[in-house]
């Protein structure tokens, strides 16, 4: 559903979040390590977040990536889908077809139109906090 640029760029801002609830800024090096991907693909798409100002980028000896403590609980995952992906995961045929539309649906338009309304619903109302917090909980894991 989500693009694989996208999967890494929500694990790294939820291990970016979680280092930084523990006052811990984190390298390129750590949050490629964290979400097992390669660390050239990794800083393209930090790069990205850091330029929708979704992460600061803090240069220097002592710098790395964080998120400050008050926005986690603003930051939604809408704001990270739309700033790697756009907003093609809200448009689109369900069967790809390239004409397909209210007017003149597919088979499944209407099915998949509600299953997209629910993700956008979700999308914006979860927070990188809340998932974050279930890292911080244990209830959640990044890697397998």
């Amino acid at each position: 559903m989500f693009s694989k640029a996208c999967e890494y760029g929500i694990k790294a801002i939820i291990h970016i979040s979680h280092q930084s609830q523990q006052g811990r800024r984190v390298s390129l090096k750590e949050v490629a390590k964290a979400i097992d991907s390669p660390v050239a693909f990794t800083a393209k798409i930090l790069q990205s977040l850091a330029n929708n100002q979704i992460i600061m980028s803090v240069k220097g000896p002592t710098g790395g990536y964080e998120i400050p403590q008050g926005e986690q609980a603003k930051i939604t995952l809408q704001q990270i889908v739309k700033a790697i992906d756009g907003d093609k995961i809200y448009n689109g045929c369900g069967l790809g077809l390239k004409q397909c539309n209210e007017r003149k649906p597919c088979p499944i338009h209407f099915k998949f139109k509600a299953i997209r309304d629910d993700l956008k619903s979700m999308l914006q109302t979860t927070t990188i906090a809340e998932l974050a917090d279930g890292l911080h909980e244990g209830m959640a894991f990044l890697k397998q």
